[in-house]
């Protein structure tokens, strides 16, 4: 048995596995454009952080300059890390997760993608993760990780 929300007085049935392997997404959204960038990883640490810094910063124009809002995570505060020239990170105060978009995102691939499935193995959880981010389209991320206080320009 596992808890979903369902009308008063019924009984859904929802698959519940109760071993525990993790699966990372580093992940980087531009809530005006819907451009993104991701990074699956079995762990969290500054390397991975590094590394997905590096594809923010490669994947942009030239003349683009970005702005990654963070959390304060250890990864994302840590003094190894190697931020490039073309980014600025922007952490958020403690206990915000409302101000930063992407975590609608997070919400959003547990709730379609993710949640109420069983996996076979770390394989299997690994390939979903990274379909469910693959079927995500720029309007899909324009949609979800809009935000009042990043105006749009179009």
């Amino acid at each position: 048995m596992t808890r979903r929300w369902a009308p008063k007085g019924s009984r859904p049935t929802a698959v519940k596995q109760t071993e525990y392997e993790w699966v990372y997404l580093f992940g980087a959204v531009n809530p005006v454009t819907g451009d993104s960038s991701a990074l699956l990883a079995p762990t969290v640490n500054t390397e991975y952080m590094n590394h997905h810094l590096r594809f923010i910063s490669e994947r942009v124009e030239p003349d683009v300059h970005v702005v990654l809002v963070l959390d304060q995570a250890g990864w994302h505060r840590s003094k190894g890390l190697r931020v490039p020239e073309n980014v600025t990170l922007l952490h958020l105060p403690p206990y915000s997760p409302e101000l930063n978009a992407v975590e609608r995102l997070w919400a959003f691939l547990k709730s379609h993608y993710l949640s109420n499935r069983a996996y076979d193995n770390y394989d299997h959880l690994f390939q979903a993760c990274g379909k469910a981010w693959n079927q995500l389209t720029p309007e899909r991320l324009r949609s979800i990780c809009r935000t009042q206080w990043i105006p749009r320009t179009n």
